[in-house]
């Protein structure tokens, strides 16, 4: 997974691109949580957007952004962090509201017991993972903080 943690590489993202390996993706940081919203101008392939708080809780998802439309997709107050995948993994990998991200620029507790999300659906185990290059992805619940169904 690419990183985006400049203005420069957060302002042309994922554009021109004619296609992303399937378990790619690119991490976009800011500096600070605050209101984000993103647009698809000039991005060639359909994305899953995923905004993430400062704790790496996921707040929202939209899923199978449209290429190269560019009416806005607010993700919320407070977001700090923005993964974009390819439209449908956020679903694959069971990835919803609530879930947490793990990555090394997000402040976690290293040792963070967890369970696996499949489908909204809390089960023991590992978390997947979203990343290449040993920049790894886990979607996981961390078990003081397990959704209430």
């Amino acid at each position: 997974v690419e990183v985006a943690d400049s203005a420069e590489e957060r302002a042309i993202g994922l554009m021109h691109r004619q296609s992303m390996p399937y378990n790619s993706g690119m991490w976009f940081i800011y500096e600070t949580p605050r209101t984000v919203a993103f647009w698809m101008r000039n991005t060639l392939i359909p994305l899953d957007i995923i905004f993430v708080d400062q704790h790496g809780e996921v707040q929202k998802i939209h899923m199978n952004a449209l290429p190269m439309d560019e009416t806005p997709i607010p993700g919320g107050d407070n977001i700090q962090f923005v993964l974009e995948v390819n439209a449908g993994l956020s679903e694959r990998y069971g990835l919803g509201a609530g879930d947490f991200i793990r990555h090394p620029s997000i402040k976690q507790d290293p040792a963070w017991p967890c369970h696996r999300v499949s489908r909204g659906v809390a089960q023991p185990g590992s978390a997947p993972v979203l990343g290449t290059g040993g920049r790894k992805f886990e979607s996981c619940r961390p078990d003081h903080l397990q959704k209430k169904h």
